[in-house]
């Protein structure tokens, strides 16, 4: 997958404020506005009618905007993908801070519509969503169900301790089983899927080089953070959500904090971070240094979490392992 990053501006723009079974539309030049039902079909039926006005008016380019819905976006993305149209997927947060910036506190599906397509219209250099491909998609649903399960192990190995009646401990002892059983089968089949993709095969290769990232994160960046290797070390810092944001104001400096960004890559990176500091003697020298400078642990472990993805993102855009593996 790859970002795509546009600098003109639209003047046609659809937007779709999303819900489990309908869908709002508002529609910029006009401020026309309809509900439909969340089907493929329906989707179609009225980009398709968009792009035939589009051509008539002499528009120019037509832009799509939708905000992530936990999936129930994927008719809007999959239509306008197919009809080869221009999609933006807006993060909800930032498109909130829009509204206010509008003077919109009231908050309803047509307001919403309403505020996404004006987000799409005055927004400069939107990314554009690229789909995943087949096995991208597999690979990050294989992942997420893998740690799932993993969490609800742990629950019932909680549980097994503080349980005392024979019957409870056969049932969790009998889930136990089956949820390592259902584990195993899933580690296999991400073996499988990133052993016969070249590529996946490819980084994943090139990311274990360094001491510390280890198949659990390699996985893990794969399919949550499958821009890696496409972005430049600031912009891959604060996807992850590892870049320090400055809170500063007239001669009042405050400490940076990190914030937003992907957990699922961030709380990986802090496993593969711990660890590095324990085997990593690049890692441990740079860690060292901090720490003499006086930073406390919190910094000092953000710090090696953000040099770990800087330094993947680095050797994925070289393809050359990492320099210091024949060193640590």
């Amino acid at each position: 997958m790859t970002i795509k990053q546009i600098h003109r501006s639209f003047n046609h723009v659809v937007a779709f404020e999303v819900s489990k079974e309908t869908l709002v539309v508002h529609v910029l030049p006009g401020d026309r506005r309809l509900s439909i039902p969340n089907k493929l079909q329906a989707v179609r039926r009225v980009l398709r009618s968009e792009i035939k006005h589009n051509a008539k008016s002499e528009l120019g380019p037509l832009l799509i905007v939708v905000e992530s819905t936990g999936g129930y976006e994927r008719h809007v993305l999959q239509a306008g993908i197919e009809l080869e149209l221009s999609v933006h997927k807006a993060h909800g947060s930032r498109v909130r801070f829009f509204a206010k910036y509008l003077g919109l506190a009231a908050k309803t599906d047509p307001t919403d519509a309403r505020v996404l397509a004006l987000f799409g219209l005055q927004t400069a250099g939107l990314i554009l969503y690229a789909p995943p491909s087949i096995d991208e998609r597999a690979l990050r649903e294989l992942k997420a169900r893998r740690d799932e399960i993993q969490v609800m192990l742990i629950a019932e190995k909680n549980r097994l301790e503080h349980v005392r009646h024979a019957s409870v401990v056969k049932s969790i002892k009998s889930h136990i089983v089956s949820l390592r059983k259902a584990l195993e089968m899933l580690e296999c089949e991400i073996v499988r899927l990133i052993r016969t993709n070249k590529e996946f095969a490819r980084k994943t290769r090139l990311m274990r080089t360094v001491i510390g990232v280890g198949p659990v994160t390699a996985v893990t960046l794969l399919a949550y953070l499958p821009e890696l290797c496409t972005l430049t070390k600031g912009q891959v810092a604060c996807l992850a959500g590892l870049a320090p944001i400055n809170q500063d104001s007239g001669k009042i400096t405050n400490r940076r904090h990190i914030q937003a960004g992907r957990s699922t890559v961030r709380r990986t990176l802090y496993m593969a971070a711990l660890v590095a500091l324990q085997r990593n003697p690049i890692i441990r020298t740079f860690a060292a240094n901090l720490k003499e400078r006086g930073k406390p642990f919190k910094v000092v472990i953000t710090a090696v979490m953000r040099k770990l993805i800087v330094i993947l993102n680095g050797i994925l855009r070289t393809g050359e392992p990492w320099k210091h593996a024949t060193k640590a």
